[in-house]
């Protein structure tokens, strides 16, 4: 037999050995080259200016990307190596040479990595489909599949592998050519040796680790960068010093505590999880990092996306808004350039006022997280209401003699409500009527007030200093990118004594979607990634003790133990395999997370993107990932492990 039939044979067979290995090489790949589509579409890149920036984000991500795929390859062809090593030394024993079962099992590897690289690119361009349609919903553009073929992307992706691949089997290559018959033979029954020898040295570790962790989350949540980077450090320092020691802390733990330690199968599971801990506590530590910056990356992108839309949608509830500090201020170049350019189907030119007093932004204040830059309330005529909520198709409103009414946000509605007192205007003495919270434009900087604004009777504000000019229109069509930066000319010439605010919606629609396909794309892309790539070290290494679980269990149950404990024992050692490196990722991300989402403006994460729900879908999707692999870990085990 040839060395090309043996190495396609022994490509098959591996094929089927590492299935989830295999498959996480394609989905891999089909993300590589689902995101290179995106690069070279002139499509998606035409949909604004902002999208110019995306090429380079993903290109530092795909770097990041190989980075992470290049170790899980190298990883895995290593560690197929050992678990291989006496068939390589058996074929130098019948007479092959160092180099020929090096190029065999560079030949295995390439055929393995060649198949997965064609059924990934095939499987990519689906996913192109997948990401070009969320982008052009992001940009309310028409969507219609089109099956293509990106030979650009395809180029790139095959770049990629190559130094993946070139990396991984010239240290393996290396590797073989250096050792002897019997040191193949008999590598895979080498012991590793634990990165700490001493137990005393490794409870220090342990015990101090545990403190670092808490001084590195505590640093994480100071939101400033100097605090922020000693925490990471320190979260790092955790990460590796606990999974290091881990084989030595809790047994000293157990010792402290005799009836736990003899109670049921515990002795069982912490000694077979302490000695697989002493010799792959580093693998376990940079899995573990990897899961925390899967949530992270996941949980920030989900904030990200939720900010971009929110602060879209509140500030863009007319399709064109001007507004100026100066109370003096005319708006003729505007309209001039309108007037010409867009067709305007309703507008309203109006001004907000000056309250006599700031008790109500006082009591916002005070009991709540809101932000205001003006010493006084912001007053509105009830005819300017009127109007513009008719201009914005909301339904009708009265007020009442004697009353005002109050226009909020949302999120400031119950806090407002609680509020009774009357206000004063020209020694008119007005009760409370009703709060309403469409969206308003009130989420602007200088827009219809700042969070709030009270409505009173129109004669009551005749003789009230003004706060603002404003200009709020609807037009025929969507304001084009071209326009709104014909408008931004405008804004620049005028004098800066104007104090020009422009907002237009579709504008802010299309700034939202660039951000989030520049910003929070990326995020997911390397979050699919690492996730993939650390439940499948993680696999690998689980169905590679079969042989062991397979001998330890028949010598159980010829102990006397039942059929029905062996499963037990199985279902724990499992639960707490898969469990371990994701529970630090947990304590350290779902604080961070909360955080980050509490640090953003009042009330632009609300609702369903209250960072709760965000932090419950966070984790929601990371172990739906997860789970796949643990699904399918767990039955192949359980298959072959299990005596009959």
């Amino acid at each position: 037999m040839t060395l090309s039939k043996l190495s396609i044979r022994n490509a098959k067979r591996q094929a089927q050995d590492y299935l989830i290995y295999f498959a996480t090489i394609i989905l891999a790949t089909a993300l590589i080259y689902s995101f290179n589509g995106l690069i070279f579409s002139d499509e998606l890149l035409k949909l604004s200016q902002f999208m110019t920036s995306l090429p380079i984000v993903i290109v530092f991500c795909s770097i990041a990307v190989v980075c992470i795929i290049g170790w899980l390859v190298y990883y895995t062809t290593n560690f197929m190596l050992i678990k291989r090593s006496r068939e390589l030394g058996t074929y130098i024993l019948i007479g092959l040479e160092n180099q020929q079962v090096a190029k065999l099992f560079l030949l295995e590897n390439l055929i393995i990595g060649g198949s997965a690289l064609l059924f990934g690119l095939f499987f990519g361009n689906f996913l192109f489909q997948t990401l070009r349609a969320i982008l052009l919903a992001l940009f309310h553009m028409p969507y219609t599949f089109r099956f293509s073929f990106s030979l650009r992307a395809a180029g790139l992706t095959l770049l990629y592998f190559i130094g993946i691949y070139f990396f991984a089997q010239l240290k393996s290559r290396k590797k073989i050519y250096s050792m002897k018959i019997y040191d193949l033979i008999y590598f895979e029954r080498q012991n590793e040796l634990a990165v700490i020898q001493k137990s005393p040295h490794r409870r220090k570790i342990f015990f101090f680790s545990i403190v670092l962790g808490i001084i590195g989350i505590f640093l994480l949540l100071m939101r400033n960068l100097p605090s922020g980077l000693i925490g990471a450090v320190c979260i790092i320092l955790f990460l590796y010093g606990f999974f290091l020691s881990f084989s030595s802390g809790i047994p000293a733990w157990f010792e402290k505590r005799p009836a736990k330690k003899y109670t049921g199968q515990n002795l069982l599971l912490f000694r077979t999880l302490s000695a697989k801990l002493a010799t792959m506590g580093i693998v376990m530590a940079t899995i573990a990092l990897l899961f925390t910056g899967v949530l992270i990356a996941q949980g920030t992108g989900f904030i990200l996306s939720a900010l971009f839309q929110n602060r879209a949608e509140q500030t863009s509830c007319f399709d064109l808004f001007i507004s100026s500090a100066d109370p003096n201020t005319d708006f003729y170049d505007y309209f001039h350039y309108i007037q010409s350019n867009i067709p305007i189907t309703d507008s309203k030119e109006y001004q907000t006022y000056q309250g006599e007093t700031s008790q109500i932004t006082d009591l916002l204040s005070e009991v709540g997280k809101y932000f205001h830059s003006y010493p006084y309330d912001f007053l509105m005529k009830f005819s300017d209401y009127t109007a513009l909520r008719t201009i914005l198709g909301y339904p009708k409103v009265s007020l009442e003699p004697n009353t005002y009414l109050i226009h909020c946000m949302p999120y400031l509605k119950s806090k407002i409500n609680t509020y009774s007192q009357p206000i004063k205007i020209n020694n008119h003495t007005l009760t409370k009527g009703k709060t309403y919270t469409e969206n308003f434009a009130q989420y602007l900087w200088n827009g219809n007030g700042q969070g709030f604004i009270i409505i009173v009777p129109d004669d009551l504000l005749l003789s009230r200093p003004i706060s603002h000019t404003i200009y709020a229109a609807m037009t025929a069509e969507p304001i084009s990118e071209s326009q709104y930066y014909e408008l931004s000319k405008i804004q620049d010439n005028r004098s800066e004594e104007d104090y020009d605010t422009l907002y237009a919606k579709a504008q802010s629609e299309r700034e939202a979607a660039s951000m989030t396909a520049i910003f929070v794309f990326p995020l997911y892309y390397l979050a699919f990634i690492l996730t993939m790539t650390s439940a499948t070290i993680l696999t690998i290494q689980q169905l590679s003790e079969c042989n062991h679980y397979r001998h330890q269990f028949c010598l159980l149950q010829k102990l006397g133990m039942e059929q029905k404990e062996i499963r037990q024992v199985l279902r724990q050692q499992f639960t707490i395999y898969y469990t371990m490196p994701a529970v630090p990722p947990l304590l350290i991300a779902i604080p961070f997370i909360l955080n980050l989402g509490n640090a953003t403006e009042p009330g632009t994460l609300t609702g369903i993107s209250h960072p709760i729900i965000i932090t419950a879908i966070t984790l929601g999707l990371f172990f739906f990932i997860y789970s796949i692999y643990i699904i399918m870990a767990y039955t192949s085990l359980k298959q072959n492990v299990l005596p009959k």
